[in-house]
């Protein structure tokens, strides 16, 4: 190198050659800087498992979303008295102010016309829709004061995904990979299943990593041997002609990586050899054939065949082998009425989803992992207590009380937090935000809601934005 200090030759001195070779003054800082920022985006340090700002109750999740908005008043909070009142009009202060998608003021109260019975030592109301459920209660906590922001499908379902109804800010399970990593090296760190007659509202903004490095994005399996697109090797290729490619592949991103330091390479680098442990991995945890007859009449699961109950058992067995957040997704709760209402259609989506929901919560505690996995049961909003106008029975989007329920990782069992009004409408008692049941998650795998942040744009974004608060009455 010519060290002659002349104008001409510091001009000379590109840019690319000032970060490679300086390794002290501005250039050096500003490389190690990048390196420091570039990391994050490894997929070898991304998913490295880690802990988080205190130790954790749980080390996966399982959320089972039932997109469209279950309603609590035909599942989990039997009221007498609106079964009572059923078919009066509600007084104009209930409708006043409030924002719903296709009640009018006029409406009427609407009892369910579903039976319940008290179930397990805690006595919960459990309607004859789910009998598999009251299997659980006792493994169970119920939030029966749920309470959220947003009454329309796609931006409520991304609203309790992401923290926040607008698109493109990351999810859940993409906060949670991002803060703990996976322990998993051969599979995805965040993985989507699919269920029912169609995608959910929100799509893909559902499992986005937003503004987070792509990689911390959920994965869609697809149905088959084949779960994620283009991972197969071509046809006639051998596995040792890919090894070795793969060597070839590797060695000379290496050499390349010595040569510029530039971090992309290394990411690269790691992203071949995951792949590559993932065209073993992924088919190997979709073969359900090794299971036993007694597990798969648990689920009702048929091997090859795809259904809700195939997802909850693949679920047990990603997060066995390490996965940290799966994510199932079953369809068409909406029931308003016509093709989807309450007298009949909402019989064949509860059939769907109570055997293998109680099955996956037994399954989990027999085989030790209930304690360390934590399950979470529930849709973007409820139901209202009053009827539409519709020939068939069915109820509009409701957001200021409804139910979901936690299992496992650290949370209460056999609990009941929460209350709601004799018909429904309002909560009365220990209220959970949308927020603060995020908080809590992370809370459970040892994440502190409002250190986890990430700066974008000159702010430091959180999951739970400026709000939410841990729901410490429900912790074990």
């Amino acid at each position: 190198m010519n060290h002659d200090p002349s104008a001409a030759n510091l001009a000379a001195l590109s840019r690319r050659y000032f970060l490679r070779d300086c390794t002290v003054g501005v250039g050096g800082m500003a490389l190690a800087s990048l390196f420091e920022r570039e990391a994050t985006a490894n997929p070898a340090i991304a998913f490295r498992p880690r802990a988080g700002h205190f130790p954790a109750k749980a080390k996966s999740v399982i959320f089972l979303f039932m997109a469209g908005g279950p309603s609590h008043l035909e599942l989990f909070d039997n009221k007498p008295v609106l079964k009572r009142l059923d078919g009066q009009t509600v007084p104009p202060s209930f409708t006043e102010g409030r924002r719903f998608a296709f009640i009018r003021t006029d409406a009427k109260l609407l009892g369910s016309r579903r039976r319940f019975a008290r179930a397990g030592r805690v006595g919960a109301d459990i309607s004859e829709l789910l009998p598999h459920h009251r299997d659980i209660v006792d493994d169970i906590c119920l939030l029966k004061g749920m309470k959220t922001d947003v009454f329309n499908h796609g931006p409520a379902k991304v609203f309790l995904n992401t923290g926040s109804p607008q698109f493109g800010r990351p999810s859940m399970g993409s906060w949670i990979v991002y803060g703990i990593g996976s322990e998993s090296a051969s599979l995805p760190a965040f993985v989507v299943l699919q269920s029912g007659p169609r995608g959910p509202r929100g799509g893909a903004a559902i499992w986005s990593s937003g503004f987070l490095p792509s990689i911390y994005q959920g994965v869609p399996f697809l149905r088959g041997p084949q779960p994620i697109l283009d991972l197969a090797t071509p046809a006639g290729i051998q596995p040792r002609q890919q090894g070795e490619f793969i060597d070839v592949v590797r060695d000379m991103n290496r050499l390349r990586l010595g040569s510029v330091g530039d971090p992309e390479i290394e990411t690269r680098i790691a992203a071949y050899e995951t792949a590559f442990r993932m065209q073993t991995a992924a088919p190997e945890v979709m073969d359900m054939r090794g299971e036993t007859q007694e597990t798969l009449r648990l689920y009702g699961a048929e091997p090859g065949q795809p259904s809700f109950a195939s997802n909850c058992l693949l679920a047990r067995r990603l997060v066995e082998r390490g996965v940290r957040y799966v994510q199932l997704i079953h369809t068409d709760w909406d029931h308003h009425g016509g093709r989807l209402n309450l007298a009949t259609s909402i019989d064949g989506i509860c059939r769907e989803v109570d055997r293998p929901c109680a099955a996956l919560v037994k399954d989990l505690k027999r085989r030790g992992m209930l304690d360390d996995t934590l399950v979470i049961w529930g849709g973007e909003f409820g139901r209202t207590p009053m009827g539409e106008p519709r020939e068939s029975i069915g109820r509009d989007h409701h957001i200021d009380a409804y139910t979901m329920w936690l299992a496992g990782g650290g949370v209460k069992r056999g609990h009941i937090h929460g209350q709601t009004d004799e018909i429904g409408f309002n909560v009365v008692e220990n209220q959970v935000h949308v927020h603060d049941l995020q908080a809590t998650i992370l809370h459970l795998l040892g994440l502190d809601h409002t250190r986890l942040t990430h700066r974008f744009h000159g702010r430091d974004f959180r999951l739970t934005d400026v709000h939410g608060n841990v729901v410490r009455g429900i912790l074990a």
